[in-house]
């Protein structure tokens, strides 16, 4: 199969869909694969590296749109890049439709095949392809929402650790699941008084016996939302409805009553965001204010660390990707049913139900598309 790899245009992002390794991998299997260049010159991944894992390296997207049979990327893709993708081409990335009508109206349009890095699972019901993001995330928020807490930055001026004989700030992290816990071990690290929301019981005994006395628990009720998040200097958003918007736990009502120059970081936002006062920002222009309280909602935040990201991502999705090229994607699909979880649009059918309901649009199964 010929593979192809486009330079990423989204503001501020510089991960790559393959590196040099993974390239050399799919060479190593057979396949051929194109490499726009300069693709990962930004983190340190130059168009010799690729060239020398037997990679063709092309001028620009539209080389790598036009030949590639299947496009393998990291963020969704431009409106652009859509109008560039043909029927019966594989596209291979984070989607995140359910927020994102034009770009799942774009996707139909074209008649590609999307498989959504967001949506496959595991046998344990993970979600693979995402977990190492929001690993990472999970981890920024609490660098990001430190800085945005200086004084400087419109924050209440708190060190998260405090110091001797000054309390610790408060942080509240809404979600206990993968990104949830990387925040709460990096807050902890940081001496932070942390406590994590959730909904599942289970999930929060799991935390209890992984992090013990230094971490508060605390089960997810309206009214246990609002008096943690009121109280809190700084609230992180980590919750998660596998391919669906995310919910609003936060009201506009909520961030009004919160302390003056408190912070939010909402790492849902990529699924519409949990705080109703959250819309998507970039790397170039991270936060906003509103009512005295800053906003941190940065859609693509693993971007920021993109050589760490791009590593973590591809240690992930490579299996997978190998799959599509080895089998091509109907064997792969038929054979993995947690791969085919991850098919999206297919040839003008959305054939994923959450993002079909968030856009009122006709639901096609997945084994009905592909006659299984």
């Amino acid at each position: 199969m010929l593979v192809g790899v486009p330079k990423e245009i989204k503001n501020h992002e510089y991960r790559v869909g393959l590196t040099p390794s993974s390239v050399r991998e799919l060479i190593h299997h057979g396949h051929q694969v194109l490499v726009q260049a300069g693709a990962g010159h930004s983190i340190g991944l130059d168009d010799g590296d690729y060239a020398a894992a037997g990679a063709e390296i092309v001028p620009d997207a539209a080389d790598v749109f036009a030949r590639a049979e299947m496009v393998v990327k990291v963020k969704e893709p431009q409106p652009a890049e859509c109008r560039m993708l043909r029927k019966g081409q594989i596209l291979f990335t984070y989607l995140h439709l359910a927020p994102d009508e034009q770009q799942t109206r774009l996707l139909q349009e074209s008649g590609c095949v999307a498989i959504a890095y967001e949506t496959v699972t595991d046998a344990r019901g993970g979600l693979p392809l995402l977990a190492p993001m929001s690993e990472v995330a999970g981890r920024m928020s609490i660098q990001a929402g430190a800085h945005c807490l200086e004084k400087a930055q419109g924050g209440r001026g708190v060190l998260l650790g405090g110091v001797p004989g000054v309390a610790a700030a408060k942080v509240v992290i809404l979600g206990g699941g993968v990104v949830g816990t990387n925040a709460a071990r990096m807050a902890m690290g940081l001496e932070a008084h942390v406590t994590v929301v959730d909904k599942s019981l289970q999930r929060l005994k799991e935390l209890d016996l992984q992090f013990g006395a230094m971490l508060n628990t605390i089960y997810a009720t309206v009214d246990a939302i609002e008096e943690h998040v009121l109280n809190a200097d700084l609230v992180i958003g980590a919750v998660l409805l596998p391919g669906a918007a995310a919910p609003k736990l936060v009201t506009r009502d909520m961030v009004a009553r919160m302390k003056r120059g408190a912070v939010v970081v909402d790492v849902a936002i990529d699924q519409g965001g949990c705080f109703e006062t959250s819309r998507p920002t970039t790397h170039a222009e991270p936060t906003y204010v509103v009512d005295d309280v800053v906003h941190y909602c940065v859609a693509n935040m693993p971007g920021g660390v993109a050589r760490t990201s791009t590593f973590a991502l591809n240690n992930a999705t490579l299996p997978f990707t190998l799959a599509l090229a080895d089998k091509g994607y109907r064997r792969a699909l038929a054979d993995d049913v947690h791969l085919r979880e991850g098919l999206n649009v297919h040839e003008g059918k959305v054939t994923y139900q959450a993002v079909a309901e968030a856009h009122g649009l006709d639901y096609a199964r997945t084994e009905d598309v592909l006659g299984l």
